[in-house]
């Protein structure tokens, strides 16, 4: 087998000239997904349930050439390893669909529904190899495109695609890095849950986008935990569902709580219900809301002051022993 190139491109799925574009079905329509069918304008019915697929010949609503359709377990059940589980699937599929197919696009899954971005982007290429050491996928594949619209992110992704893939290309005998990268790959989306994670509850707003990245993601994973927040603004049905799991799972919630966000509300009282611990942040320029006036708050005015306040927390946090 020839060499076949991997990377991140920002675009937006739908307007991608590539052979075979696949996507997720999660028992229900979001994002991209939900997108795509309507572009092709799918009957509900046609959907694949949980471990088959669909294909979908090339129409003018879509610039890829066959849009293949993954069922997969519901939103509120998905994990890392379904993200893994995805990735191989993307291939096997198109092996068995689109044996011609030159390039296969695959996007990010399970970020905006409380999952880590870093490890589910882990999990995903994780089991791209996967399909490649098992010889799972079109014979003439000479791409593999991961598509992310957002800039920033699609930033974020190329960085980790290179410390898993150095060169952004992969052979039969899968990529080639180092040991601990190996075992990682080994291990990600099996074991992605074992070391525990914490929970982020702050606005769904760009404005906010520093402040998760840079003043609270980092503290959190450099303790060994998954940062997850969910990232959607409407919290109805299974948005409120997979919430309330991943809050009861977390070993504690960070909540900012600048501009008195009715969300964020609703899952600090839900963390305060469940007993989970909570560590609340604020901007020096926000007041706070009368119903957490009375509780410890971590103020600041940089996120790199938020940075320094936060670490120190989480390892103050860490080491009290947590009653059940």
């Amino acid at each position: 087998m020839a060499d076949v190139i991997v990377d991140v491109e920002c675009v937006d799925a739908l307007t991608r000239p590539v052979d075979v574009l696949v996507l997720k079905h999660a028992q229900g329509l979001y994002g991209v997904d939900r997108a795509a069918v309507q572009a092709l304008a799918i009957g509900p019915q046609l959907l694949p349930p949980v471990g088959e697929h669909l294909l979908v010949l090339g129409r003018p609503a879509l610039a890829a050439g066959s849009v293949i359709f993954l069922g997969t377990r519901s939103i509120e059940k998905f994990t890392y390893a379904d993200v893994r589980e995805f990735g191989r699937r993307a291939l096997s599929v198109a092996q068995r669909e689109r044996p011609d197919a030159r390039e296969v696009a695959l996007t990010l899954h399970g970020v905006g529904f409380g999952l880590d971005e870093t490890e589910a982007f882990d999990a995903e290429v994780a089991g791209v190899l996967d399909a490649v050491a098992a010889a799972e996928f079109p014979r003439g594949l000479e791409k593999i495109a991961f598509l992310e619209r957002g800039e920033r992110r699609a930033e974020r992704l190329r960085t980790a695609l290179g410390r898993l893939v150095p060169g952004g290309r992969i052979a039969a005998a899968g990529a080639r890095v180092d040991a601990r990268t190996t075992e990682h790959l080994r291990t990600v989306g099996f074991e992605s849950d074992k070391g525990g994670h914490a929970f982020v509850a702050m606005p769904f707003d760009f404005a906010f986008e520093d402040v998760f990245y840079f003043g609270i993601s980092g503290p959190i994973r450099d303790s060994g935990l998954l940062c997850e927040r969910m990232d959607k603004q409407a919290f109805t049905g299974d948005v409120v569902g997979r919430m309330r799991q991943r809050i009861n799972d977390a070993k504690f919630v960070v909540a900012d709580m600048t501009g008195a966000n009715p969300n964020v509300y609703l899952e600090v009282g839900y963390a305060w219900g469940r007993d989970v611990p909570t560590i609340l942040l604020c901007q020096q320029t926000s007041e706070l809301a009368f119903d957490v006036k009375g509780h410890r708050c971590l103020m600041y005015s940089s996120i790199r002051e938020l940075e320094r306040k936060l670490r120190d927390e989480i390892g103050l946090l860490l080491a009290q022993p947590r009653h059940p």
